[in-house]
Parts: structure tokens; sequence; C-alpha cells
């Protein structure tokens, strides 16, 4: 075994499969208590079970991640806090968070509280990492669709640790950015309740009709590769799958991280317990493409025999010895002792009477051989003292000492060290009252300038992509569009030093208002010194992450279109505000193009392209960025509408204006303008009821 192995991260979705995790040699597991994790329907814990599972894992050297990595509304911020605080005393090793609302409290409230930043957050660039790491993350989980050069460029650049997924099911969307479950079944994923319709027909122009549907990582005989690239936990997806899963992937996991081969039997079987048409590697290595699609098949399900199951669960169905522990033998006249020692530095000591003169002597080695026997416990036996010439005691007496010394040494290292919590109530500080206005100011999202037409002259300001030239943008200046922002790539894999030149280009020009939708942008926009301004993909959710964004430099936020009116319309705080009022909503944000799953795969797309579903309804995709930045946008088959709705609450109503053209777009504003019934088929389902 080598010193300092990369973490074994594993996933443990109730108390079965925690202990296969543990016995089958996790460094780590991450579970969800009885809310707000992003797993709600694996079998989680309550909060006497995580107690349970606290004391169990630290007393056989396992650290205990807690998931409280959903979005939050501001009526559940208490309750979470109070979740945080039942950790905190429990002496959980760290919470893993995605609403930037619940971090800025934490940090206030629990100082010495390890934080990890969720997958959920959408990390994918340095500076996404070195922002975390400054607001006070010990360690940030790094969105799936990285290459190794690419994490390897976010470990030189930020000294925060990094956790990476190394096997499990992969998300067509980017994490955090997924938005298809609650726009089409109001059941958000980033509430953990997705319904996971990807996993349905959707299929694409010369696709397989399952194009929204990737196979399972597994990067497990690579596992080097992700720790030379300055990875130092592996971690392994699967909250919702079985015991047997967990103990397979964790075996094969703990065995790449030691060093040693992964038995090709394991790795038979691992596959067999579940995949989906086998494993990809695609995104690690950057080979992205048609290979990296797949589905569960009736072979993958009936290669799950009962036989594979009965060996997986040998895995896990007793202690592993992986505690090392000194042991010292002593005899004082007729007493006789035995002290245990782990290397954390604990201690425990039996004793016991042991009348000398009537007992035969046990030679050293004898007691050596007799101590030595730790089965059934996590501890080895590292060193041992014993008297040279032995002791006077009998064998039974031998093994009472070390059965007792141990237990004692187990339920010391089991017990629970709190974490200081500031019980302070949290209450949301009110809105500010703004003044009455005739109507609501509207900032138009083109992506396009060829779809701008004389009705945006109406618009309070309009936003164009970061890369539209600097000509075409002194144009629109001179036909009277004196605002003008400028909006960063919503994901920007391997290209931060690019937008960051773009944008510096264009300040240069005179254009000082970018839109970020990331948090590696926001990065960026403070070190330029930019005014900047959220996009609904900072996932703004609660008047605690308004009031954290606008300390972070925003100018103003637009807030998630998966709030309802009435929960945005009670947001607090004085950071203005916006609201989608039209556009088709972006359902996800993928680096592997759902187009490319098709025999000729990328298809470079001038226009966009579409997906069809079961009941013949199209959603558009749209691709941004060029080479290895790439990325594609699946949009909802209908757009949201809701006239001046937002009115009442919101500081102005965003436009966005993606597939349509300048004909349509001209009808849209001229539509909002007059507060027209619309003349076609749109949504505003999830303004009126929001998500689960």
């Amino acid at each position: 075994m080598r010193e300092k192995a990369i973490e074994v991260l594993a996933p443990a979705g109730g108390p079965e499969a925690l202990r296969a995790a543990v016995f089958a040699g996790a460094d780590a597991v991450y579970l969800g208590g009885p809310a707000f994790g992003a797993r709600a329907h694996a079998k989680n814990f309550t909060l006497e079970e995580l107690s349970e599972a606290v004391s169990f894992c630290h007393a056989r050297g396992v650290r205990v991640h807690v998931t409280v990595n959903t979005l939050l509304k501001d009526r559940e911020l208490p309750e979470a806090l109070t979740l945080v605080s039942a950790l905190c005393e429990m002496g959980v090793d760290a919470v893993l968070v995605q609403d930037m609302g619940l971090f800025s409290l934490l940090r206030e409230r629990a100082s010495e509280l390890p934080l990890h930043a969720s997958t959920q957050m959408s990390l994918h660039t340095p500076g996404g990492a070195k922002l975390l790491y400054e607001l006070g993350a010990r360690r940030v989980v790094l969105a799936r669709e990285l290459s190794l050069s690419e994490i390897r460029e976010i470990g030189e650049r930020c000294p925060v640790e990094l956790e990476s997924f190394a096997h499990g099911a992969l998300c067509m969307s980017l994490s955090g950015q997924c938005y298809f479950s609650a726009v089409l079944g109001g059941r958000s994923g980033n509430r953990g309740m997705c319904a996971q319709p990807c996993r349905l027909p959707f299929a694409a122009p010369g696709g397989t009709g399952h194009d929204l549907s990737l196979k399972d990582l597994s990067f497990l005989q690579r596992l080097s590769e992700l720790e030379r690239a300055g990875v130092c936990s592996a971690k392994i997806e699967g909250r919702m799958k079985r015991p047997e899963y967990v103990a397979a992937a964790v075996s094969a996991c703990r065995r790449a991280a030691d060093g040693d081969p992964v038995p090709e039997e394991l790795t038979r079987n691992l596959e067999a317990v579940f995949s989906r048409s086998g494993f990809t590697e695609g995104y690690l290595t950057g080979r992205r493409g048609r290979e990296m699609f797949g589905v569960r098949t009736k072979e993958d399900v009936t290669d799950a025999t009962a036989k594979v199951f009965s060996s997986l669960r040998g895995l896990y169905r007793g202690e592993r010895q992986s505690v090392p522990v000194s042991l010292t033998l002593e005899q004082r006249g007729n007493l006789l002792s035995l002290t245990a020692r782990d290397e954390e530095g604990g201690e425990s000591k039996a004793e016991l009477s042991a009348p000398a003169e009537e007992l035969p002597p046990l030679s050293g080695e004898r007691c050596e051989s007799q101590l030595k026997k730790t089965g059934g416990t996590p501890f080895f036996v590292k060193r041992l003292t014993v008297p040279e010439d032995g002791v006077r005691a009998g064998v039974s007496q031998l093994n009472l000492l070390r059965r007792q010394a141990l237990e004692k040494l187990l339920s010391k290292r089991g017990e629970q060290r709190p974490i200081p919590f500031c019980n302070t109530p949290y209450r949301p500080s009110p809105r500010q009252e703004t003044e009455k206005r005739k109507k609501l100011p509207v900032r138009a999202y083109f992506r396009s300038p060829e779809q701008i037409g004389p009705e945006a002259l109406g618009c309070e300001s309009i936003a164009l992509p970061l890369d539209t030239a600097p000509e075409i943008l002194s144009r629109l200046r001179e036909k009277g569009f004196s605002r003008i922002l400028l909006e960063q790539p919503r994901a920007f894999f391997g290209a931060e030093e690019r937008v960051k030149a773009l944008m510096a280009a264009r300040m240069e020009d005179g254009f000082q208002e970018f839109i970020v939708g990331n948090l590696g942008g926001l990065w960026l926009g403070k070190e330029l010194g930019a005014t900047l301004h959220g996009s609904f993909s900072l996932n703004v959710f609660n008047t605690a992450a308004l009031e954290q964004f606008q300390r972070l430099g925003l100018s103003s936020a637009e807030l998630s279109f998966e709030l309802s009116g009435k929960e945005a319309a009670a947001l607090g705080g004085t950071l203005p505000r916006g609201v989608m009022v039209y556009g088709r909503q972006a359902l996800m944000l993928t680096r592997n193009c759902p187009l490319a799953n098709s025999p000729k795969g990328c298809l470079h797309c001038k226009t966009p392209g579409f997906l069809t579903d079961r009941l013949k309804k199209r959603f558009p995709v749209v691709c941004t960025g060029t080479g290895q930045a790439r990325y594609s946008e699946v949009l909802n088959s209908v757009p949201l509408w809701l006239g001046n709705r937002a009115d009442a609450f919101a500081d102005f109503g965003v436009l966005r204006f993606t597939v349509e053209n300048p004909v349509e777009c001209g009808q849209v504003l001229k539509t909002f303008f007059r507060q027209e019934t619309p003349g076609f088929d749109c949504t505003r389902r999830m303004f009126s009821e929001g998500v689960e």
C-alpha cells in the first residue's frame, strides 16, 4: 500500500450501503441527511442514523461528508441551518453545499466546519475554484465534463483540494445547469428531485433515439492519472445504487488507489451489476462524441445475476482490518495489562488479575501470536511489545485483554468531537422599496446581432455574446443602442485566458458591463474591475444568495426561473433583480452535444438543430464556442411568456432571443411593449407553480 494514496470517496445511500463502503475499503463516505440532499430519492439517513454513522466511520478511520447541496428557498434556510448545527454537534468531516446563500451563512456561523463546494456549483475553471477557495471552501468538487489537462490547470493555479468523479453515472448536463426535470414536470434536479427525463427517448437526426443518455463513467484503471493531475479525492457516484454496487466500485477503486491491479473478475462484476452498454472515459480523455452515449439494455440487466450479487456481498461481509494499532503487554505481580494505541494519539487500557504462581508461563512468541489475532475488528497490529520472557497467564486471559482493550479503543475513536456553531436566528432582510414606474425596464439578450431590429430601441439595454465583433458593436451604438452588455459564455472549459483577453479588449473599446453565468466568470470580472450582472445560471434562489452576490460585486442579478412569482416577490435585499419574461428556457448545458450521437459525429451546425421527444415536440439545440470550449444548450420546446406580470417585484425583465429570426424578435418586442396577448404557444407554469 502506498503512503498518502488518493482518497477513495464512496456513496452511501443508506446504512447498508455505508457498511458496504467502509468494509470494502473507502477512506471517506458521502451521504445525505433527512433533507436538502441532491439525492432526495435515496434512502438517506435520519439524524439518529447520521450520528451512529459518524461514530461508526470515525471509529474505523473513515471520514464522513454530508450533502446539504440543494438550492434553498428563504423559508427553508432556518431548517437547513438547524440541520448543519446538528451535523456540527456530531463532528462530521465536511458539508457539501451548492447554494451560495447557505454557503455564506455557514461561513459566518461555523468557521471551523470544512465546506466543500458541490459539483452542483458547475465549477470548471481555475477562477471558479479560486473564488470558492477565497470564500472559505476547503475543497471543490469539479464538473464531470473536464479533461485531465483542464483539471491539471485548475490544480496548478489554485491551492484548494480537488475532488473528481472516477466512476458512476454521467448526467448529460453540466451539474447545476439542468432544468429539464423542473420545466417538464416541476421536479427540480437542483433540489434533489430529478425525474431523469433524459433517460427517455429524445431523438436527434441520425441518432439512436436516446440522444440525451450517456454511458457511465469509469476511470478506475487510470486512477493514477487523476492523481497526477492534482486530484486528492476520487469520487464514486451512486447514492441511489444498492450495496453490492457500492462494494464493487469501492473495492476496485481501493486497489487502483493503492497501486494494485484490479482483478478482471471484479471489473466484469462491476460492469454486470450496473452499466449502460459499458463504460466511457470520454470527458477525462477529451474524446467526446457518439461513443459516449449508451442506455440500460436488457443484456445489462440480465448480466446482474444472483451469482454476481452473492460474490460482491463477500466484499463487505466482515470488518476490513485497516486501522494500525500498537499493543503493549505488561505484568506486574498478579496484574496483567494491555495498552492499545492508535496513530492519532488515542489510547485504551485493559487490566485483569492473573495469579502468576498458579499459571504456566507463556513465551513471548506465544503472546505475540495470540495478541495479533485481531480478526473481527478494524484493527491490525503494527507494533507489539511483550516481556522478553513472556508472562504467566492463560491464553483465554490474553484473548480477553485484547478484546477489551480494542473495544475500548474503538469506542473512544467513535466519540463525537463537536464543531462550534453559532445558532444566530436567520431572518432575511426585507426588500427595499423601489420607485414606482410606468413600465418594467427590459433587458433583451440576442444570440446574434442579425436578430436586432429597430423595436429593440425600446429596451433599457441589450446584451450580445462577448465575442461579437467590435465594429458591429460600434455600429449598434451609432444606431442609438447606448447601453450594450456583453455576455460571457455560460461555460468556457479550458478557455479562461481567452475569455479574459476578450473582456479586456472590449473594455478598452469602452464596453464596461458584462453578464456572468458562472463563478469563474465572476472571478474574471472582479479581476478586471468590470461592471458585472448575474445571469439565471448563477441559480440565485434566496435573499442570502442575493446578498452574497452583491458582496461579490454584482450590480444586478437575474433570479432563477425555477422560482415561482410569489417566491421571487418575497426575496429581500437591495440588489436589483431581474426575471425572465420571454424566451426558451435553457433546459440543459452539455459539453457532449446530443446532435453528435450520429454516425457523422459532431455536425458543426451553422444553424440550431433539434431533438424530438415521444410526443413529437421539438427541442432546439444551439451550440456556442469553438474547439474544446464548445458547449450546447437544449432549449424548451415553447417559450416562456409573462408579459408584464413581473412588474410588481422585478427591477427589470429579461427577454432572451435564441432561435428567433429578426422578424419574430421584432414581433415579440412589439407584443411585449403593447402588453398584448401573444399569438404563439407559450408556457408560464413555472412562474405560477414553482418547483418541488
